[in-house]
């Protein structure tokens, strides 16, 4: 009788204490395990992608693109020439990346022009060696000036970009957006390709007249410049070109700071003889850069 009850009584101790148990906190070692974070509903959505850029259609091989001279409201900048690649017109529905060309002081925005770039697009977009792309050439009024007294690069970034963009079927995006230009031009596209990058994903020097004020700056300004947005860079210049000094010591500072790039040593003076003979490199180079 007295082992049975004593059962009992072990039973309901035993319980009680199990109850105790369970409804008691958790000691400072128990690990208590976090929610799961859900995602905020007002999140915003990524951007939609734009079309790449295509190859020229086929029906189009054979045509050639069109330069048209264009009044642009602005002082520094009083017009520009644009080509547009072959079948621009046809397709309402195709848009393109977009090269701006900057030409040398003393020089109008015929320069490019001159130097066989028109003939050189339509050749290596008709045989679909690049993809079809715009190419604005401004005219720099006061090219003879100091750059402190020249506003021909705020009116390039601030007025004629926007104004492309909305009077033509571009890829309105850094990434097919580029600035390249020969002497003063690549001057102007080395200065504005590093300190508004947020613009161009590309930029090119060929024989860079780099404002002698900008030389103490490239340092600064590529530090500023978040590595993932770093644009890509072409630099070239002929060997008997006077300017080769500034240039070497900037793909000395790229090279230092690891930063790539493209670096072109060729035989060569500052001169149309040079840029001429190197359009269909700088083409591909752009292109290749937007495919």
């Amino acid at each position: 009788m007295v082992n049975r009850q004593a059962l009992i009584f072990s039973f309901w101790i035993g319980l009680i204490l199990t109850w105790i148990s369970a409804c008691s906190p958790p000691s400072d070692q128990t690990p208590i395990l976090e929610p799961t974070p859900v995602p905020s509903p007002t999140a915003t959505a990524p951007a939609p992608i734009l079309a790449e850029p295509s190859p020229t259609p086929e029906g189009c091989l054979e045509q050639r693109g069109q330069v048209d001279r264009v009044a642009f409201g602005s002082e520094a900048l009083p017009q520009f020439l644009i080509y547009l690649p072959a079948c621009y017109d046809a397709d309402p529905d195709v848009r393109y990346p977009v090269l701006y060309l900057l030409h040398g002081q003393g020089f109008e925005d015929d320069q490019w022009g001159r130097l066989g770039v028109v003939a050189a697009a339509d050749d290596l977009m008709g045989m679909n060696e690049i993809p079809p792309y715009l190419i604005v050439m401004p005219f720099d009024k006061a090219s003879w000036r100091s750059v402190d007294d020249d506003y021909f690069g705020e009116a390039l970034v601030d007025e004629l970009i926007p104004y492309v963009d909305e009077k033509y079927r571009t890829l309105a995006r850094r990434s097919y957006r580029a600035v390249g230009g020969l002497s003063r031009g690549a001057g102007w596209a080395i200065r504005y390709g590093l300190t508004r990058w947020e613009l161009f994903g590309a930029f090119g020097g060929h024989s860079a007249a780099i404002f002698y004020k900008d030389n103490g700056k490239l340092d600064d300004w590529l530090a500023e410049i978040p590595a993932v947005y770093m644009p890509e860079i072409y630099l070239d210049i002929g060997d008997q070109d006077k300017e080769h000094g500034s240039v070497f010591l900037f793909t000395e500072l790229l090279a230092k700071e690891g930063i790539p790039h493209e670096w072109r040593l060729f035989s060569g003076n500052h001169d149309e003889v040079y840029w001429s003979a190197h359009v269909g490199d700088y083409l591909r180079w752009y292109g290749g850069v937007f495919r």
